[in-house]
């Protein structure tokens, strides 16, 4: 049979053929709008996506596609943990992992929103701080709103930690120190960085200096102080002070414990800003008086503590402090929600049972 002659294609069709197939809508986009899409892919992603082509390539190395700088992210599998001891081995790899981030990170320019660490800044060998503090200043963070700092703990820990020989009472007030001041330092660089903080979640000395630092960030709106050391107080001007120097604070969550000694102290607590209020983390605060008038929320809780006191000189104390029920009337004229139980809007000018019993 004779064969069928096969139909000549232009070359100027065939090489347009071509460039239809290698077309891809994603090209086409704005670059913010392709920066936006491949901002959903991890971190792994971003970096496999820039073996694509060059114009991909290109794109991942924008610093607006690194916004978060998360070290807690490898240790999602021990969740809830902290100072977990590990192998030497595991350490090390890890360590390695953190300073490669860092580099990762610095070396892409990243324009950073959030940060997420958890390091035992009083480490003197492996001087945690100092990485944070080379972070950032090697990064954009301007803009950078969101602050889930631990300093006490470093979230993995090799297993041949030293064992002092000095007394461990003495040892660990040397380490609350350094823990404190290098605190103070990062803190400091952070004011002076990232003065647009506007959520915060991190472990608090109470400290004056630190008092100071903190109300330096005047755009924060929701503030998590957790306990550092359970044997430091907080004095009540400290607490007070706090409080009123933050302008737009919307949302306060206490971690304070406050000592045997100092169960007799009651706080007084103003704000002209703050919406929602919880202390129920909290251990041994009494509110003396209460100046929130915007406050439209609050979580306390009564915890029954692990100790043991006569009668006479429980009741000493209770005697110094006043009826909640009194300071909320008089102090938070919008609340709305207690233990979250709705309230009746007569609650000011009448108790009733429910009430009483969320109160009791």
């Amino acid at each position: 049979m004779p064969q069928r002659k096969r139909a000549l294609v232009p070359i100027n069709t065939r090489r347009r053929a071509k460039a239809d197939e290698d077309y891809f809508p994603f090209n086409s986009l704005p670059v913010e709008c392709q920066l936006h899409v491949l901002s959903f892919l991890s971190e792994v992603d971003k970096c496999n996506s820039a073996l694509v082509c060059a114009s991909w390539s290109c794109l991942v190395r924008s610093g607006k596609l690194w916004r978060v700088a998360d070290y807690s992210r490898r240790g999602v599998f021990h969740l809830g943990q902290e100072g977990l001891l590990v192998s030497n081995r595991e350490f090390e790899r890890w360590k390695s992992w953190v300073h490669h981030y860092t580099h990762h990170l610095i070396s892409r320019g990243a324009s950073l929103l959030t940060l997420k660490a958890s390091f035992d800044l009083g480490d003197q060998c492996n001087k945690w701080g100092e990485l944070l503090s080379h972070l950032l200043e090697n990064v954009h963070c301007r803009d950078l709103s969101h602050l889930d700092l631990n300093w006490t703990f470093t979230l993995l820990e090799p297993l041949d930690l030293r064992v002092h020989t000095s007394s461990s009472s003495h040892q660990d007030n040397i380490t609350k120190m350094d823990q404190v001041n290098n605190f103070q330092i990062l803190l400091a660089g952070l004011v002076h960085s990232c003065p647009r903080i506007t959520k915060m979640r991190l472990h608090f000395d109470w400290s004056e200096t630190s008092v100071a630092l903190i109300t330096q960030f005047q755009h924060l709106r929701i503030l998590e102080l957790k306990y550092f050391w359970v044997f430091k107080g907080v004095s009540p001007n400290t607490l007070q002070t706090l409080t009123k120097s933050l302008p737009n604070l919307k949302s306060l969550t206490l971690h304070v414990l406050v000592p045997l000694r100092n169960l007799g102290i009651s706080y007084t607590l103003e704000s002209l800003s703050l919406e929602f209020l919880d202390v129920s983390p909290s251990r041994g605060l009494v509110f003396s008086c209460l100046n929130l008038p915007a406050l439209r929320e609050l979580r306390a809780k009564k915890i029954v503590r692990g100790i043991t006191l006569d009668r006479r000189t429980r009741l000493r104390i209770q005697s110094r402090w006043p009826c909640l029920y009194q300071v909320l009337r008089e102090g938070t004229p919008k609340l709305q929600a207690l233990n979250n139980e709705r309230l009746l809007p007569n609650w000011k000018e009448q108790s009733y049972r429910e009430l009483t019993s969320i109160l009791q």
